[in-house]
């Protein structure tokens, strides 16, 4: 056996004998940390060696008195890890470490691990006035129960072309509080948990490590008889998101790749998106005449 570990082995042999440390936990004292098990909400952030920012973002989504905080600390320095550990010691806030593993996995997996009924997917960079975009997000859902995807940043009408370039048409320049949209990107991007588990079941991982895995979500929810859809959240940025600071080429490289990808898999079907939206979009002028 290895020396330290024999050493080791001694040493808690000693403390379970000596009483002197197996008496601090109790069910009172567990209890009081009053977690949480089913929440409204789960607020999943992604980071990377963004700690400073992360715990302003925290600060404001603690006022949320129905939700877990779950941050996915991907490759951060270990300055930046011991610091989101330390002050991620709440009942219901958690942190998940991984190494570089980007968004379509570490969101995907994030998502098996909450428990609450509205998924909020965050980047380090967010930033936001007061919490009202919650409210006005949770009254889409409740409004509108085929609502599977909403996005707060772009809402998008998406041509999709055979090189693995897109055409974008915005269709965020509207007063209305919400509007279904082909395609929403992040963030924020609200996840209904109980359409997603039962009928999207993941983010693809043939997109990963990042890059249009949200567009493509967005399709297939919509070919599955769901509704993706934006709503002005009114976001800031704190500043250059940390996922993407150092991933430029990349980013590149993936934008292309996924690209041709999007096209080979949707645009044969995109015609029928685009009348599944128009439909949509008709039956909710209608209840708003």
């Amino acid at each position: 056996m290895n020396i330290k570990l024999f050493l080791n082995k001694i040493y808690w042999a000693i403390v379970k004998k000596s009483n002197a440390q197996n008496n601090k936990k109790s069910y009172a004292t567990w209890s009081e940390k009053g977690y949480n098990p089913t929440p409204e909400i789960s607020f999943i952030i992604q980071s990377h060696n963004k700690s400073l920012q992360v715990k302003h973002i925290v600060g404001k989504l603690r006022e949320c008195r129905d939700a877990e905080i779950i941050v996915i600390d991907d490759g951060s320095e270990r300055q930046h890890t011991q610091s989101l550990a330390k002050f991620l010691n709440r009942a219901n806030e958690f942190m998940i470490r991984s190494s570089d593993l980007y968004e379509v996995i570490m969101y995907d997996k994030a998502i098996r691990f909450c428990n609450g009924r509205y998924i909020c997917l965050l980047q380090d960079d967010d930033d936001f006035d007061t919490l009202e975009w919650v409210e006005q997000a949770l009254g889409c859902f409740r409004k509108y129960p085929l609502l599977a995807i909403l996005g707060g940043n772009n809402g998008q009408q998406v041509t999709l072309l055979p090189g693995g370039e897109m055409m974008l048409q915005s269709v965020t320049d509207t007063d209305k509080p919400f509007v279904p949209a082909m395609y929403v990107d992040r963030a924020p991007m609200w996840i209904a948990r109980s359409h997603y588990m039962e009928r999207l079941k993941h983010i693809d991982q043939s997109f990963a490590p990042f890059q249009f895995d949200d567009c493509e979500l967005c399709l297939r929810a919509w070919l599955s008889g769901l509704w993706a859809g934006w709503y002005p959240a009114h976001f800031k940025s704190l500043s250059a998101g940390g996922m993407r600071i150092w991933n430029s080429a990349f980013t590149g490289e993936q934008c292309q790749r996924n690209g041709i990808k999007l096209y080979q898999r949707y645009a044969s079907k995109q015609e029928a998106i685009e009348k599944m939206v128009k439909k949509a979009t008709d039956e909710l002028n209608e209840q708003r005449t």
